[in-house]
C-alpha cells in the first residue's frame, strides 16, 4: 500500500492542540547534531535550492544515506512557526509519495531539516527549465505520484492536513523520476467538524481564487493548485504569463478551459510531446479532470480520491492492457466537452487579475501575500 504507516507511531492521531515544538517532535522523529550535519555537507558547502523558507544543502551521511539539508533565513517569528509546524507535522506522517523527514537539528540557535535527497529536483525544472524532456507517460506518473501524496495527507490523516502551497517547485523527483510532495511549512492541521477562517497563504498562480476572497480554507483549495500543476504537465507553460497565453489572458487556468471548451485541445498541448501520447483521449481525460479541478465554485471540485482515479485511467489508456479494453475506455469517453459551461473563465479572470494587479510576470509569494492579510 501507499501508506508506509509501519515508522509512525501505531493509531496516533494529529491534534490541532498539539503545540508544534522541537520537545514534542524529539519524540517521533530524529535529532541530529549540528556538528554531524556540518561534516555530511562538508560545512554547508553544495548548495543544491532555496526557497522563501530557507537555502537546501546537499549532503551524505556516515552510512552512505545521500541527505537534503534545509537551513532556514528567516529568523522571525513567522520562519520559526514553520519550521516547528514542519518538525511536529512530519514527524507523525510517512507515505511514499511525500519527501520523507529524517530529522532535525535545534542547537546553536539554528532550525534545520533534513530529508531524503531527491536526485532528480523539481518538477518545475523539468517542465520549465532548458535542455530538459519529460515524456507524456512520464507527466502523467508525476501527477499520479503526486495526487496520492495529497489524498493521503486529506484522507489518510485524522484531522485532514491541507498543504496550501502546492505547485511544481514542491514536487519533488527522486532518481527514478518518482514525484513526493515536499514543503510542508505553510501545512495546516483541520478539525473534521469545522474549516475555520485563516491568514491567506500560497503562490501566486496556484493560489484558489475562492480561498483568497472568502479566507476559508478547504481541502478543495489544494485540489485547485494540483488543477493548476495538471495544465501545467498538459502545456509546458508557466500558470502566469503576459505574453505565453496571448492577448486575451494572462493565467493559465482560463486559457486551457477556452481552448478545452471549444473542442482545441491541440492549442494546450506541450509541442514537446505533440504526437507523442499514444491515445489523445488520455489527453482529454487529464484536462477535463484539471478543468473541474480549478472550478470557480470549489463545491463542484473533486475529491483528491477521484483525481487519482482520473489519473490513474489516463495513464491506462496510455498503456491499455489490451486493445478491446483500450476501446472500451475510449468509447466511454466523450472526445469533445464543446458544450460544457464557459461562465467561469470571466469570473476567474476577474479575480486573478485584482490579485496581479500590483505584480509583474514573474511575482509568487512562497510565505505570504503581499495584499493585506484579513483575520
Amino acid at each position: 500500500p501507499d501508506d508506509l504507516t509501519k515508522a509512525a507511531p501505531p493509531a496516533h492521531k494529529l491534534h490541532k492542540s498539539d503545540a508544534p515544538s522541537c520537545e514534542i517532535a524529539t519524540e517521533t522523529c530524529h535529532p541530529f547534531r549540528l556538528c554531524d550535519l556540518e561534516a555530511a555537507t562538508k560545512n554547508f558547502e553544495n548548495r543544491i535550492g532555496s526557497g522563501g523558507f530557507g537555502i537546501v544543502y546537499y549532503g551524505k551521511l556516515p552510512d552512505g544515506r545521500e541527505i537534503a539539508v534545509k537551513v532556514p533565513t528567516n529568523d522571525s517569528y513567522q520562519g520559526k512557526k514553520q519550521f516547528t509546524n514542519e518538525v511536529s507535522l512530519l514527524s507523525r506522517i510517512h507515505h511514499r509519495n511525500l519527501v520523507a523527514f529524517l530529522g532535525y537539528c535545534h542547537e546553536d540557535g539554528r532550525n534545520i531539516l533534513v530529508y531524503e535527497f531527491m536526485m532528480n529536483g523539481t518538477l518545475k525544472e523539468h517542465l520549465h527549465g532548458r535542455d530538459k524532456h519529460i515524456s507524456w507517460i512520464q507527466r502523467l506518473e508525476i501527477a499520479e505520484d503526486s495526487a496520492k501524496g495529497i489524498e493521503y495527507l486529506h484522507s489518510g490523516c485524522t484531522p485532514s492536513i491541507i498543504h496550501r502551497d502546492i505547485k511544481t517547485s514542491n514536487i519533488l523527483l527522486d532518481k527514478q523520476m518518482r514525484a513526493k510532495v515536499s514543503d510542508f511549512g505553510l501545512s495546516k492541521l483541520v478539525a473534521e467538524e469545522s474549516h475555520a477562517s485563516t491568514n491567506v497563504r500560497g503562490t501566486l498562480g496556484y493560489l484558489d481564487p475562492q480561498y483568497y476572497i472568502s479566507q476559508q480554507l478547504t481541502e478543495k483549495s489544494d485540489v485547485y493548485s494540483f488543477g493548476i500543476i495538471l495544465l501545467e504537465l498538459i502545456s509546458g507553460r508557466p500558470p502566469i504569463s503576459a505574453m505565453t497565453f496571448g492577448d486575451h489572458f494572462r493565467n493559465i487556468g482560463p486559457w486551457a478551459k477556452f481552448y478545452y471548451e471549444s473542442g482545441d485541445i491541440e492549442a494546450v498541448v506541450d509541442p514537446a510531446i505533440s504526437g507523442e501520447y499514444r491515445d489523445v483521449h488520455s489527453v482529454w481525460k487529464v484536462a477535463e479532470t484539471a478543468v473541474r479541478c480549478i472550478d470557480a465554485d470549489a463545491r463542484r471540485r473533486p475529491c483528491m480520491a477521484e483525481v487519482v482515479k482520473e489519473v490513474q485511467e489516463a495513464i491506462a489508456l496510455e498503456r491499455p492492457p489490451s486493445e478491446a479494453s483500450a476501446l472500451e475506455r475510449r468509447a466511454s469517453f466523450p472526445f469533445s466537452p464543446a458544450g460544457a459551461r464557459s461562465g467561469t473563465v470571466r469570473s476567474h479572470d476577474m479575480i486573478m487579475d485584482n490579485l496581479m494587479r500590483e505584480e509583474d510576470e514573474s511575482s509568487s509569494f512562497p510565505n505570504t501575500l503581499r495584499h493585506p492579510e484579513l483575520r
